[in-house]
């Protein structure tokens, strides 16, 4: 069998791209926050962080509302949650920059977007993947 590349290994793959304008008002910490999240304002453009498959498009579990999930490769993921509206649906291709959704609301009633990148089904600290802004 062979072993899994580590999280580095896989970030040389993909051109990543940052999600949202906004600032980040919330990072990763494994036990609170599986992702971060931007300030936005309702509207605000929602973009794919990377190019991808779109393999959910719709109202995603309690607390994320709508959700677009894209995948990357068999590994990665990125997850997109609170939107407004959503501009791709499912089986679709993105490109990386490309408008996805419509920033919305939390479940909290702050204007924010949660954003998420998954290997192999778990989170990781989507700012190892991210460019330096």
């Amino acid at each position: 069998m062979k072993p899994t590349p580590p999280v580095e290994a896989a970030k040389t793959e993909i051109e990543w791209g940052w999600p949202s304008a906004g600032r980040v008002v919330q990072t990763f910490d494994d036990s609170n926050s599986k992702g971060m999240s931007f300030a936005t304002t309702t509207g605000e453009s929602v973009l794919a962080a990377a190019d991808g498959r779109v393999i959910f498009s719709g109202i995603g579990p309690r607390g994320y509302g709508n959700l677009v999930i894209v995948k990357h490769t068999n590994d990665l993921l990125s997850v997109y949650a609170h939107n407004r509206s959503l501009l791709v649906k499912e089986g679709a291709t993105v490109k990386r920059g490309q408008k996805i959704a419509e920033a919305g609301d939390s479940s909290g009633g702050t204007q924010r977007l949660h954003f998420e990148i998954r290997q192999q089904g778990k989170p990781v600290d989507p700012a190892k993947f991210l460019p330096k802004r």
